[in-house]
């Protein structure tokens, strides 16, 4: 008789998008600059046309005014928590990835005070005063890092049920006069994880995280928009897409490499990879370079799902949305089968990369 074995696993999962669906055309009036504070000599129509040709996005959700980052997220952890079946009185914590806290419609306003984990308890009527409730900025990331904390948590015996979310509304801190503002998108995932006994390790079987800041810090950051007549205090997120683009291809196949390798899992045995959804390109570019550092040429079709086309980046909840439709049949008809391995990766702010390898139960 073998030992129990304590796994990390996915028990209830759940997501929450806007039902405002803001298609590329809706970008066509507006005024483009590049970072000099220079109009991009194109037309919007070429503009656009090359945006779709390079990130896969022909749409994105956008939250309703009404309705900032934590009622978003409050409604995926409500799905999550029917999905699981669990009384949340039970939670000991819920983890909250996001980067800009709750911002108003027609404001740069960040509010982070309390904490965005502490205003989905309260929706969430808790009383229970050992649910701790904390955020985690970690870029685009820090849903899956948030991930690793609760594993860390299941794992040590300090908790036996964690709530993890992702929750981000980057069109309100998004510059209407650069190109890239046509990525963000709004949304949220949720996921409920559990400590579960068992003579065979499934759930979370490694992970691993990256942070490279000497040179790389400020490839995305928060800047003044691009058009030289606006205001210099206000702020909008920025990046530096060739830089970063580079990196996720150098950086983040290795290190989904080196997590299978950690876990002694093969590649061949991995059924799904998914990516957080920043770039349909770019995504495709890390797969492959993973693939040939297996000396690999031949791609599954179906072992990376994707969200970008019609949802856009909605940065910490790309993952567990994308988890989420896949969990429910909802995507593709890409499902999880029971023992399949699958690979978490994510890169974003810090600049961060991580990764989790992952068998479902």
């Amino acid at each position: 008789m073998l030992p129990h074995t304590l796994s990390t696993v996915i028990t209830g999962s759940g997501r929450f998008l806007p039902a405002k669906v803001v298609p590329n055309e809706d970008f066509l009036e507006n005024v483009f600059f590049d970072a000099s504070g220079k109009k991009l000599p194109n037309s919007n129509e070429v503009i656009i046309q090359k945006f779709t040709q390079i990130t896969g996005i022909k749409e994105r959700r956008y939250a309703s005014e009404d309705m900032v980052a934590s009622d978003l997220g409050f409604r995926a952890a409500q799905e999550a928590i029917a999905d699981a079946g669990i009384d949340p009185e039970t939670l000991d914590y819920i983890i909250v990835a996001h980067n800009f806290g709750d911002v108003k419609a027609c404001s740069l306003r960040v509010d982070m005070m309390p904490p965005l984990a502490a205003r989905i308890k309260n929706k969430l009527q808790i009383a229970n005063p050992y649910t701790v409730a904390y955020d985690l900025p970690f870029g685009c990331p820090g849903w899956l890092q948030a991930v690793i904390q609760a594993h860390y948590y299941l794992q040590s015996g300090d908790a036996k049920r964690v709530l993890v979310i992702g929750t981000e509304t980057l069109s309100r801190v998004s510059d209407a006069h650069d190109r890239d503002s046509m990525i963000y998108s709004d949304g949220a995932g949720a996921v409920i994880m559990e400590a579960q006994p068992g003579e065979a390790k499934h759930g979370i079987l490694q992970h691993l995280t990256v942070s490279d800041t000497i040179t790389q810090a400020f490839w995305l950051n928060s800047s003044p928009s691009y058009n030289p007549d606006l205001s210099r205090e206000d702020l909008y997120i920025k990046m530096d897409g060739r830089k970063i683009y580079e990196y996720a291809l150098t950086r983040v196949p290795q290190l989904i490499k080196d997590c299978l390798d950690k876990a002694n899992i093969s590649l061949a045995e991995v059924k799904k990879v998914l990516i957080h959804q920043a770039n349909e390109k770019m995504d495709e570019a890390m797969l492959e370079r993973l693939f040939k550092l297996y000396g690999e040429e031949n791609i599954p079709v179906d072992i990376m799902p994707m969200t970008i086309g019609t949802l856009g980046n909605n940065s910490v909840a790309t993952l567990p949305v994308l988890y989420d439709l896949v969990a429910h049949g909802e995507l593709d008809g890409h499902v999880f089968q029971s023992g399949e391995v699958l690979v978490f990766a994510s890169v974003g702010a810090g600049m961060n990369a991580n990764a989790v390898v992952y068998r479902i139960p």
